[in-house]
């Protein structure tokens, strides 16, 4: 059975997402002007004053708002639901994909420093110096998100492109895959933007980005071009260890390792971004950044099981809510197809309601 797209057009997903994280429909009234108050994802040139959008205002500052595209916002209780997963490989394509993610993750640990090991049960009698063993601070830590995110924005961007040249060169609609690319690069890159208000990094460490993202990006290229199942199974199985460096992120600053963190800011960007409140926390941003990542993984790993030439993407209208994403690993082809039926009656139901 093949995933056909439904007849509702796919900019409708706007109206199908009531408020980042709710699956409810509301009416187009209530969609103009969003619940939660305008600005949190940066004003719309049409909420401010002429003045305001006035070619002689002062930039200098730079702009904070630049994201556009549709992202989830969390509660407190699913920011917590997220578990560590693992999609056992089954093919001989998934046994690829997951090799080489395990080769990417000892080159990324080798590249960023990253070490994990487990804490002896005398760990709290051992000298600062012998600590350092096991634990990473704050700065290690950066380092290891800074690089992980640099380069994890580049395969939904990679998918997006050659989904978008397939669309042109076929001459014919996309199935609604190309948003969902679009908005996992996008969001990937707000990680990095968020952190970088941490830390700064130097000239070095930005070579090594640089050299690595050239490789990635078109290595990634060439393997999407020859076997799309592939490549998103191998992103799923990546944000399967971004979900496990995080959840460790969260573990060592809940007990006490990162001092540094423990009561630090969340920086204003992921307040806006994620709609935190003022009070909130570089732990409460951690907490946001796992989701995104189960998020990723989740969405990947259904794509993997699709079908590449003629499915719908069942994440073009909505997405499931956040505790089916953070405990569950992903959607076979047939849950696929029953999501993308599902929310075809959620927005017939909703057009006859507000008729």
């Amino acid at each position: 059975m093949i995933l056909r797209p439904t007849r509702v057009n796919l900019a409708q997903r706007a109206f199908a997402t009531c408020g980042p994280r709710t699956n409810s429909f509301r009416s187009r009234e209530a969609n103009a002007k969003s619940a939660n108050g305008k600005g949190t994802e940066g004003p719309h040139i049409k909420d401010l004053s002429p003045k305001a959008v006035s070619s002689s205002e002062d930039t200098s500052q730079g702009v904070t708002g630049d994201w556009v595209l549709f992202h989830p916002v969390y509660t407190p209780e699913e920011l917590r639901s997220v578990q560590v997963l693992h999609r056992n490989a089954e093919t001989f394509s998934d046994k690829v994909a997951y090799g080489f993610v395990q080769l990417a993750r000892r080159i990324f640990d080798l590249v960023s420093g990253y070490k994990h090991r487990p804490l002896p049960a005398n760990f709290d009698q051992l000298s600062s110096e012998d600590k350092r063993a096991y634990l990473m601070d704050e700065t290690q830590w950066l380092r290891r998100i800074l690089f992980l995110e640099s380069i994890a924005a580049v395969p939904g961007m990679v998918a997006a492109t050659l989904r978008h040249l397939r669309s042109l060169r076929l001459m014919r609609r996309d199935s609604g895959w190309i948003h969902t690319l679009l908005e996992e690069a996008e969001n990937e890159r707000m990680h990095l933007m968020t952190f970088m208000t941490l830390k700064n990094p130097s000239v070095l460490f930005r070579t090594i980005v640089l050299a690595a993202q050239g490789v990635f990006y078109n290595a990634f290229f060439l393997c999407y071009i020859s076997s799309p199942k592939t490549c998103h199974r191998f992103v799923g199985h990546l944000e399967e260890e971004a979900v496990i460096t995080y959840t460790r992120c969260i573990e060592e600053i809940e007990a006490g390792h990162l001092p540094d963190w423990a009561d630090l800011p969340a920086p204003q960007i992921a307040i806006d971004y994620w709609r935190l409140g003022p009070d909130a926390k570089i732990l409460d941003v951690i907490y946001a950044v796992r989701s995104d990542e189960s998020t990723h993984r989740f969405v990947n790993h259904s794509l993997a099981s699709l079908k590449y030439s003629s499915d719908v993407n069942p994440f073009a209208l909505r997405e499931p809510d956040m505790t089916t994403k953070g405990s569950r690993i992903c959607f076979e082809r047939a849950d696929s197809l029953h999501f993308v039926q599902e929310s075809q009656k959620l927005i017939e139901n909703e057009e006859e309601r507000v008729a």
